[in-house]
């Protein structure tokens, strides 16, 4: 279902250090409105969910919160 390869997608070369804005980035992937905290907010949700149809549909969205800063 994964592929994953230990490399950047778009070369980084960092000029200037900027640490508002790396406050910013991070509070983003892994603050409580972040990307990992809506996956695992969807991924849990699925398992009250009452149809099928819901449950799938929540996982699908749930690992795709996940692909986007977890598996890169």
């Amino acid at each position: 279902m994964f592929a994953y390869e230990k490399k950047l997608q778009y070369p980084v070369s960092i000029k200037r250090p900027n640490a508002k804005l790396a406050k910013a980035v991070i509070s983003q992937l892994g603050g409580p409105d972040g990307e990992l905290g809506a996956s695992l907010r969807y991924l849990c949700q699925r398992y009250t969910a009452p149809y099928s149809q819901v449950k799938g549909l929540l996982t699908d969205i749930g690992v795709e919160e996940l692909s986007h800063n977890v598996w890169k």
